[in-house]
């Protein structure tokens, strides 16, 4: 990758490659900027169908936000008309709509590349501020979930007892005011302000991109955009979240399509070949890349030749969304199943196509019962089916990767076949944590070659887990371009490998080598490919 390339305006790279300390701010609007959409808007529909507010009072909001759209309402009126309507309720209470309301409805609309950029300032040292001209109940939630311990924001007046008095402590933050506010900022904690970032979208802020040396307009429409283009101002803009229009719709409906002519063409395929297991894989194959295309998922491959290296195989990635095991699914195509957990199976969706495809479902609350399931996934692999499971087990956190459990490697040592890592990166710009639906968009993967566990036992067990696990945490901090490195999983396992080869032959060692050979003579994976 190229210096250029590296310091690109408004890249996480370019914040990487900064200098690092605390004199260099990065002040974060919220609004339309962290997040997609307007919170407040939100706050109001929740509130209205949570009967919290009643219909005079959804009336008066309107009024003065189409007011303050067509400027003839201040904003500074705007949020006194929206602090009186909550007179008299407890600050505490307001906290706890706040904190719910982000969970239920503005996590998922956090920009994960403006989380990522957050992170990198982080990372850097820098003073980090969420700037906005919101109010508190929507600023903090978001602010935490980020880790950002400054914050610049409205705030309500409260009284000795801690309720609202129906007012905006002043100044209020608003275009000049906001501008004010970030200036007093910098000078009392030391922050050099033409080395600092400033990311924002509305009109509201443009004095403020002159303050700093870095301005970053972020989805900015209006005058904001006007300036930028004139200024030579880096723009950044992102689709990846927000509620998706028309388009949206149209594309989930291309994509729940997708289900029939991928299921239609794999009855007539097995009835054709006379063969279940071709039918599943025509089917496996053109559903989740039908999916994805019809949602305008593109995918970026490097070491796509492993994924046919060798079969079967434990095929493992790093779970974030929904749509990873679709990803993973799409990359392996066919002979294959997969393993998730037992509550999957009543799902009327994902349990359907589960039983369709022969996955099998763990209770992972049962040891015994999931030691007897295993059993039967070691089965399939004995009859040449690989294996797609998530070492995590569950969905987590964008920006970590958790502790791996046991049972994918055990899989892979009892059955005699190789683990082939997935890497996905960036999964969740196409769909949050729990959504149903995608947006359009990239997604890296880097496939790593099929992992040898010929020489793993119960007693280094942990030890080679972890090693795979460090090659995702490795491998995330510094995503590979051009070509795939060599990790020190697979530099130290021939090494480690040869010994055994002259010590005496045992008989647990015989079958699992046997185990791994009989499936490439027997797999359908012959057939099915040509």
């Amino acid at each position: 990758m190229s210096d250029k390339e590296m310091r690109l305006p408004g890249s996480v790279a370019e914040v990487k490659a900064s200098p690092e300390g605390p004199k260099i701010g990065a002040f974060f609007d919220l609004d339309g900027t962290l997040v997609a959409g307007f919170t407040a808007v939100i706050l109001t529909q929740e509130r209205f169908r949570s009967r919290d507010m009643g219909i005079g009072e959804l009336i008066t909001m309107i009024s003065a936000g189409l007011n303050h759209q067509l400027g003839r309402l201040e904003f500074e009126d705007l949020i006194t008309k929206a602090s009186q309507a909550l007179r008299g309720r407890q600050m505490s209470d307001l906290q706890e709509i706040g904190e719910r309301l982000f969970v239920q409805k503005i996590e998922n609309r956090i920009y994960p590349e403006m989380r990522e950029l957050v992170h990198a300032h982080l990372e850097r040292g820098h003073t980090v501020v969420l700037s906005s001209s919101a109010l508190t109940i929507q600023v903090e939630p978001v602010a935490k979930f980020l880790g950002i311990e400054n914050t610049l924001t409205n705030r309500f007046e409260v009284d000795e007892d801690d309720v609202l008095t129906g007012d905006v402590i002043r100044p209020i933050l608003w275009g000049p005011g906001k501008a004010n506010a970030v200036q007093k900022f910098a000078a009392e904690n030391d922050i050099d302000l033409k080395n600092s970032y400033f990311y924002a979208d509305g009109d509201e802020d443009v004095a403020l991109m002159y303050l700093v040396g870095n301005p970053r307009p972020t989805n900015p429409e209006g005058k904001m955009a006007a300036v930028a283009r004139r200024r030579g101002w880096p723009i950044l803009q992102f689709h990846s979240r927000g509620g998706g229009g028309l388009m949206g719709q149209v594309r989930t409906l291309l994509g729940v399509g997708a289900l029939v002519p991928a299921a239609t063409g794999a009855i007539w395929w097995g009835a054709l070949t006379r063969s279940r297991r071709r039918g599943l894989n025509f089917f496996t194959t053109a559903f989740p890349n039908l999916l994805l295309a019809a949602n305008g998922v593109r995918l970026n491959v490097l070491g796509e030749e492993n994924l046919t290296k060798q079969r079967p195989a434990v095929f493992i990635f790093n779970h974030r969304n929904n749509v990873d095991p679709v990803i993973a699914a799409s990359l392996i195509r066919d002979n294959w199943t997969g393993v998730g957990k037992k509550e999957l199976q009543s799902d009327p969706v994902v349990g359907t196509l589960g039983k369709l495809v022969d996955t099998v479902f763990i209770d992972r609350d049962d040891p015994k019962a999931a030691l007897e399931t295993m059993h039967q996934v070691e089965e399939l692999v004995a009859k040449g089916l690989s294996i797609m499971i998530a070492p995590e087990g569950t969905r987590l956190d964008t920006r970590t990767v958790g502790p791996f459990k046991k049972g994918p490697f055990r899989l892979a040592m009892a059955a005699g076949v190789p683990l082939v890592p997935i890497v996905i990166r960036n999964a969740e710009v196409i769909a949050s944590r729990d959504s149903s639906t995608m947006n359009p968009g990239e997604v890296d993967i880097v496939v790593y070659p099929p992992l040898s566990v010929e020489d793993w036992t119960l007693e280094n067990l942990s030890e080679r887990i972890d090693g795979v696990r460090q090659l995702y945490l490795d491998t995330l901090k510094d995503w590979p371009v051009d070509k795939l490195p060599v990790p020190e999983i697979y530099q130290t396992a021939p090494a480690k490998r040869a010994p055994a080869k002259k010590a005496p032959a045992k008989k647990a060692p015989a079958k699992r080598v046997a185990a791994k050979k009989a499936p490439a003579a027997k797999s359908p994976n012959a057939k099915g490919r040509k």
